[in-house]
């Protein structure tokens, strides 16, 4: 478990249910032992594995304690607010958000969109100078993860800028000075990494779930705040960068009027559109810049993984565009910050493996040919390929495969029955034969036998057809009350079997044994005597001390009978194998 990273496993949680391989949009999940984890070289910190985790074993880092220690040791700490917050915390005005924070230590509170508006600044000239090509957004760090780590063919069209935050405390720092500290809160798990990556810039990064924990824990509601116009973001509000949240809002700052029909501009959310979008596109080569905004989010940051409003989409949209104040007038603005992003971006490169390999993957789980793939995603992968490469990449268990772990577990069940010597039958609620051995045919007669041997099991006889003595099996199926070690008369001999649920009112099972064979008959008399030695003791020892005689000497007798039986059986075996 590596609490590290901001999205860890509570492997103790792990349900081993590949909910969160199923609907991890890049697969990046290793499982070991039948727990998942995140792999850090492939995820994006999109968080859908945190979101859909039926049992909450995906867990965010919380990073609050750090900040505490941040307003205990600093002079100066002031947050950068991502503009979504006005979805966050119901008809809690600007003021009395700003209010809050301040009494749980912070110095100061400032609006990240302001480092959006630089950046859309610097994308505007970027895209006013370019002769063509693609530009692909840096804005969201989770999409710059994705191309980098899964399309790193478009590793060099993403802009080489810093991201609003990174952008957002340059300029604070530039403002305040550079010993000033800079808190994240925002709804976002890969500002956590940010953070990680640039500590020089923003010493830690919270979420809004985080941050409605600590207040609730301090008893400070920010709605009991007394509002107060006077109060403000520092060092100013925020005006068209507040649209960042929101699909297109990124395009909106940098461009004043952008209708469907404008080729240079296109904004793609939700990482399967992403997928979509970028699948097939190495080949266009546009000869105007043509500038894709990607969020990771459907919808945008508005549906980040560690929001608290879940409500309607539009209703959070409508919230961010009545918010926002600006001029079209004040485009193109003048950049006032260098935030080109000197840190290297290293794509990453994945790993080969040829057919040969797959082949072998495949017939590891009893994929032989084309028709056993059965691409059912049971094990969390889109196909059986998809999974054999995983299991090259030592990312997924062959325990994962449904089908094939089915057909072990057949393959075990049929072995044991085989190996039982007594006659094993399994029935379903119609009386028909779900699986029976070899010896259960050979107790009911030739004719049955034969029957088996033309269809190994009998699956699917009747039977009420083949045994006088069905009414057993139907009266266990309907009262569910099993029926044990009972001797049956039945052609001539007595069989002593117990008929008992496997599941209730479908599914019942029974062995049996021919109790009328000599080697049976003597075990038989043993199992019998055995009961009697031990009721028989049981009595004596209750009378022994009225009548003051040992119970040695009953033992004894009886003893010596199961002993000369049991010679006789194991004399008859050996004679038997020889």
């Amino acid at each position: 478990m590596n609490k590290t990273y901001p999205i860890y496993t509570g492997i103790t949680d792990c349900q081993d249910c590949y909910k969160c391989v199923r609907n991890c949009p890049v697969k990046a999940i290793h499982i070991r032992e039948g727990k998942a984890s995140v792999i850090p070289e492939d995820c994006i910190m999109c968080g859908t594995c945190v979101e859909v985790c039926p049992s909450g074993a995906k867990k965010i880092r919380d990073d609050v304690e750090r900040v505490k220690q941040l307003l205990r040791f600093k002079d100066r700490v002031i947050v950068s607010l991502a503009p979504s917050y006005i979805n966050e915390f119901d008809h809690v005005s600007r003021s009395q958000m700003i209010l809050a924070l301040k009494k749980l230590g912070f110095w100061g509170v400032s609006e990240t969109a302001l480092g959006a508006q630089e950046v859309s600044s610097h994308i505007a000239i970027q895209l006013s100078e370019a002769k063509g090509g693609i530009f692909l957004s840096s804005a969201c760090p989770s999409a710059v993860e994705l191309v980098r780590k899964h399309y790193p063919e478009f590793h060099d069209a993403v802009t080489t800028l810093k991201s609003p935050m990174q952008a957002h405390a340059a300029m604070l720092k530039r403002t305040y000075g550079e010993n000033i500290t800079v808190v994240f809160i925002g709804p976002c798990i890969s500002k956590k990494d940010e953070s990680d990556t640039h500590p020089e810039l923003v010493a830690a990064a919270i979420t809004f779930q985080g941050l409605d924990k600590w207040l609730k824990q301090e008893k400070i509601n920010p709605l009991l705040m007394e509002s107060d116009p006077s109060v403000n973001f520092i060092p100013e509000s925020a005006r068209e960068g507040s649209l960042y949240p929101v699909e297109g809002g990124m395009i909106a700052g940098i461009k004043a009027e952008c209708a469907v029909h404008d080729s240079a501009f296109m904004s793609f959310s939700g990482v399967s559109d992403i997928h979509m979008a970028l699948n097939g596109l190495e080949e266009f080569k546009p000869d105007h810049p043509v500038f894709i905004e990607l969020l990771a989010c459907k919808g945008g940051c508005i549906n980040g993984p560690a929001r608290l409003n879940k409500k309607s989409t539009v209703l959070k949209r409508y919230a961010i565009l009545e918010d926002s104040n600006y001029s079209i007038k004040e485009f193109p603005r003048t950049p006032k910050e260098n935030i080109r992003e000197v840190y290297p971006r290293i794509a990453t490169v994945k790993n080969n493996f040829d057919e040969l390999d797959i082949k072998k993957a495949l017939q590891e789980v009893g994929k032989y040919t084309k028709e056993d793939e059965l691409n059912c995603s049971g094990c969390g992968y889109n196909s059986c390929r998809d999974f054999a490469v995983a299991l090259l990449d030592g990312r997924a268990e062959r325990e994962m495969c449904v089908t094939h772990m089915r057909k072990l577990a057949q393959k075990k069940a049929n072995a044991l029955l085989r190996a039982i010597p007594s006659g094993v039958v399994i029935v379903n609620d119609q009386l028909k034969i779900v699986e029976c051995n070899r010896k259960f045919s050979h107790l009911l007669g030739q004719v049955e036998e034969s029957i088996y041997d033309a269809k190994p099991g009998m699956e699917g006889a009747r039977l009420d057809k083949i045994l006088p003595f069905h009414h057993y099996f139907r009266a266990v199926l309907e009262n569910g009350e099993d029926i044990l070690d009972k001797d049956i008369r039945f052609d001539k001999r007595i069989l002593h079997g117990s008929i008992f649920t496997i599941e209730k009112h479908r599914i019942v099972g029974g062995v049996f044994q021919d109790i009328t064979t000599p080697a049976m008959q003597k075990e038989h008399i043993i199992d019998k005597t055995r009961d009697v030695i031990e009721k028989n003791l049981e009595t004596v020892q209750k009378i022994a001390y009225l009548l003051g005689e040992n119970a040695s000497e009953t033992q004894v007798v009886l003893d010596s009978i199961i002993n000369s039986f049991s010679a006789d059986i194991s004399t008859k075996k050996k004679n038997d194998k020889s």
